[in-house]
């Protein structure tokens, strides 16, 4: 993938630093231990302490600056954002609306955001509350080394997905979905909302790949292959007989490995958003 090619993106937060922070300073695995022993000597939960204490670190989060120079994991998540936001903002200005560019913010181990408190173990995600985009970059080492699922593109299909996440935001996608939830509507489940919203995501990441490589041409052979093999890697099916050796589709949240593939596809080989409504048709 010749991403280089892309503009950068100056929406780039860097709130690295290892491990949980308090006041602008790393609490490593000493300090951690520290916190559970005090907790014990003082009678209260260490875990409510450490939700405490990490609650501090959304504010240096905010006031994080752009990644250091020369560091090349963050150069490529700059171009792929750079290039989201050319993409999206052309497809906005073409349907009479204003598309509003997403902050992304780098982390390590764990991060507050306005949805709450994420560590590591969460992956990426995208909250809607601050309209941020979050991503540990050990996430793309997890994806090569369990899942088989390396490379460039598949690195950039999940940037993608995620921004996908704020195209919904701003096209009132999400409201939707969320006012269903107070309704009392099942989310999850293989025919469910939240698959439904999370293979749109699928579909929006692909629209974006279509009109990056018209405007670009950056993909080199077996990168689409890339991204097709990491929607695969990160299907519900997938993930639920690697995880407990068993498929429960009642408790799917993302999409079969197969739907992944098909609606990235989708979105690839047509580059519009009307192709990207999973809410209106009956076969996922």
């Amino acid at each position: 993938m010749r991403w280089k090619r892309a503009r950068r993106s100056d929406n780039v937060v860097d709130a690295r630093g290892g491990g949980l922070r308090f006041g602008g300073k790393g609490l490593g695995l000493g300090g951690i231990a520290l916190v559970v022993i005090v907790g014990l000597l003082m009678g209260r939960d260490p875990g409510q302490i450490l939700t405490e204490l990490t609650t501090q670190s959304s504010v240096d989060s905010r006031q994080a600056g752009a990644p250091p120079a020369g560091d090349e994991h963050a150069e490529f998540v700059r171009a792929v954002l750079g290039d989201t936001e050319d993409t999206w903002r052309a497809l906005f200005q073409q349907a009479g609306r204003e598309y509003r560019d997403p902050a992304l913010v780098l982390f390590s181990q764990g991060v507050n955001s306005a949805c709450g408190f994420a560590s590591q173990a969460v992956g990426p995600f995208y909250c809607p509350a601050d309209q941020r985009v979050y991503l540990d970059l050990a996430f793309f080492d997890e994806l090569a080394r369990r899942f088989a699922a390396a490379g460039d593109f598949a690195q950039a299909y999940v940037i993608a997905h995620e921004v996908g996440h704020h195209v919904q935001t701003l096209l009132g996608v999400s409201a939707r979905v969320n006012a269903a939830r107070q309704r009392g509507e099942p989310l999850e489940g293989a025919t469910g909302l939240q698959v439904r919203q999370e293979l749109q995501a699928d579909c929006l990441a692909g629209v974006w790949a279509h009109h990056a490589q018209q405007r670009l041409e950056w993909l080199e052979p077996g990168d689409l292959e890339e991204a097709l093999n990491a929607a695969n890697a990160i299907g519900d099916d997938r993930l639920q007989r690697h995880g407990r050796g068993q498929v429960v589709p009642d408790s799917f949240t993302h999409g079969t490995s197969e739907q992944r593939v098909r609606w990235f596809k989708l979105g690839f080989e047509g580059g519009e958003v009307r192709r990207c409504d999973t809410f209106q048709t009956s076969r996922l």
